[in-house]
């Protein structure tokens, strides 16, 4: 008796303690998004939500975000004539409460906490080798703000801790963007070829007029002037002389606590780690190949690196700077990551080649092991993390 007693008490504190975890996920070149259940051991698509308008087309849902409240999560789709559109779903019914058209390709977003506008990078894939933007979305009204003009194929739009700074890389270009979240515009830029070559330089022997721009200082002269009649070659923006990036970044994720964010070098098979207050890199992590997507988790002890190239997932101790785990991928094409919010695991959506289905790779961050795999639809792309519940 006292041995079934026992036995009961421990089924039930293992029942109470039994958490599950959702996240959202696009299928690319299927036209869904999938929402993925995790209870600590399997991983399943509980459920399909069919997007875009066009049934005969392709429209690409691409980047994908969950409002900080959790009552609402936005998706880009691509593909449009010729821009895309930005949509609004509330979480849980999954049904549609507003669109709004963006620029060409729109992708990565994120909602600041504070301002509550939504950033999102229009990557301009299909268009000319020039300068794109930011759009600023005001998601109450569903209405754009601004477009911000950075750099050729902004991509990984991610906003500092306090919301107060907004982050993005421009593939092509190779460059660095912080834009102040309060009054929409530019404020720094850096040259990732050339901070690459700095890290571990005497701090004397550095040319940081290659490297970066303080908006600050042109903003005088520019103050009473159109932003469509600046003259971009001066921030290094003019693509007829612009060099093209051999680092090519295409992920910034700002640190949780800290001063810092991270940088994917997809074209240099590194990361670069840059001193928010300095405007300096000062360390540099060498990984697999095609180093695509970041996530830190929220305690700030792992960078989790999907490795698109090599199809692997890396796992960063940030304090030691060690890359602790780096594990096989369910199949080839690793795309995004999405770490959970209480730290426990990383998940990593997994595009396939052709007709492969989609998958989302689950990763215990305190064993450093992959522990389940859930299929979706074709080409797993933009993932983002939603809850967890008891």
């Amino acid at each position: 008796m006292k041995k079934l007693i026992v036995l009961l008490c421990l089924f039930a504190v293992g029942s109470l303690s039994a958490q599950n975890y959702y996240v959202y996920v696009t299928a690319e070149s299927e036209d869904e998004v999938s929402v993925v259940k995790f209870d600590g051991q399997k991983a399943e698509t509980v459920k399909n939500i069919p997007v875009g308008v066009w049934p005969a087309e392709i429209e690409g849902p691409h980047g994908i975000t969950v409002d900080p409240s959790g009552e609402y999560w936005y998706l880009s789709l691509a593909h449009g004539n010729p821009y895309g559109k930005l949509y609004k779903f509330k979480t849980g019914t999954d049904e549609v409460v507003g669109t709004v058209e963006l620029g060409l390709f729109p992708a990565s977003m994120q909602i600041s906490p504070v301002t509550g506008l939504l950033y999102c990078v229009n990557f301009n894939l299909h268009g000319d080798m020039v300068p794109s933007t930011v759009s600023v979305v005001d998601v109450e009204s569903m209405t754009e703000l601004d477009q911000i003009t950075t750099g050729a194929m902004p991509h990984g739009s991610r906003l500092s801790a306090d919301g107060m700074k907004h982050y993005s890389v421009a593939m092509m270009s190779g460059e660095l963007f912080e834009i102040d979240a309060l009054d929409l515009r530019v404020s720094r830029t850096l040259d990732l070829d050339e901070a690459s070559k700095m890290v571990g330089m005497d701090d004397s022997k550095m040319d940081h007029s290659k490297m970066g721009h303080d908006m600050g200082g042109m903003e005088k002269k520019e103050e009473a002037m159109d932003h469509s009649q600046m003259d971009h070659s001066k921030m290094n923006h003019d693509m007829g002389g612009m060099k093209h990036s051999a680092f090519k970044p295409t992920w910034v994720s700002p640190h949780p606590s800290k001063d810092l964010v991270y940088v994917a070098g997809n074209g240099a098979a590194e990361v670069l780690e840059i001193d928010t207050k300095t405007w300096k890199p000062t360390r540099k992590f060498t990984t697999d190949k095609g180093p695509y997507n970041i996530d830190l988790s929220p305690d700030g002890k792992f960078m989790v690196v999907s490795y698109k190239t090599a199809a692997k997932t890396g796992i960063w101790n940030l304090e030691t700077g060690e890359e602790v785990a780096r594990l096989d991928n369910s199949q080839k094409v690793t795309h995004g990551v999405a770490i959970s919010s209480d730290s426990k695991y990383a998940f990593v959506s997994v595009e396939g080649i052709g007709d492969d289905p989609g998958m989302v790779d689950v990763i215990d961050l305190q064993t450093l092991k992959l522990v389940d795999t859930a299929y979706l639809g074709k080409q797993a792309g933009g993932i983002a993390f939603w809850k967890v519940e008891d």
